[in-house]
């Protein structure tokens, strides 16, 4: 890590983000915190609750994953440092999509925001603590045009939306279906940028 400034963990393995980060010259250590639907042990229940509104669910769920990270580190003795977590969720009809399970949810959650405009709900926060987390969470809209059937199949066939919320990626083919975006297009794609760029700064990481 870089002298003078503290470390940074970051408790994700997606891809997007450690890219995200790179690109705004973050160096960090990458923590496994295991996400599941299942609640138990130590990993982050990611499943929208009865009468949970989307938001609250964005926020809980970085929430503990910034916690989980947190202790991770305490457990691993690794040097104090700043804990970075987030989620994204793309949010329509008041439900939280999540990631689709297979090729047929994934066309599923694309027929359902064919033709409309959605939301999408990305917090980020940064923990120093397993009970000291600051949080920012980031709304935006993307409105996509009526996808045809043909390119639904050719793009549930390119593998591209298997692991993506809601089923599509802006940064990749999937911004072929998007017309318009309301707000921040690296918090469409995982990890809101200007907010996470705050936080560090908040506590204490300078940006280069």
């Amino acid at each position: 890590m870089t002298k003078g400034r503290p470390p940074i963990y970051l408790a994700s393995q997606s891809p997007r983000r450690r890219e995200l980060l790179r690109q705004i010259n973050v160096r960090f250590e990458t923590l496994l915190v295991r996400s599941d639907r299942i609640r138990g042990g130590d990993e982050v229940e990611e499943i929208q609750r009865e009468g949970e509104a989307p938001a609250d669910y964005v926020v809980r769920v970085t929430r503990e994953k910034a916690r989980v990270g947190a202790v991770r580190v305490r457990e691993r003795g690794l040097a104090p440092g700043l804990v970075l977590a987030a989620d994204t969720e793309v949010v329509i009809d008041a439900e939280a999509l999540g990631k689709p399970r297979d090729a047929a949810a994934a066309a599923g959650m694309l027929m359902r925001l064919s033709g409309r405009s959605h939301e999408v709900l990305s917090a980020v926060a940064v923990a120093t603590s397993e009970t000291a987390i600051d949080l920012r969470l980031t709304r935006s809209v993307v409105t996509m045009k009526t996808i045809e059937l043909a390119e639904l199949r050719q793009y549930v066939a390119s593998g591209e939306p298997l692991d993506k919320a809601g089923a599509y990626a802006i940064q990749g083919l999937g911004a072929l279906f998007v017309t318009r975006l309301e707000g921040s297009y690296s918090a469409v794609m995982g990890l809101p940028l200007y907010e996470t760029a705050e936080l560090l700064r908040r506590h204490g990481f300078e940006l280069p």
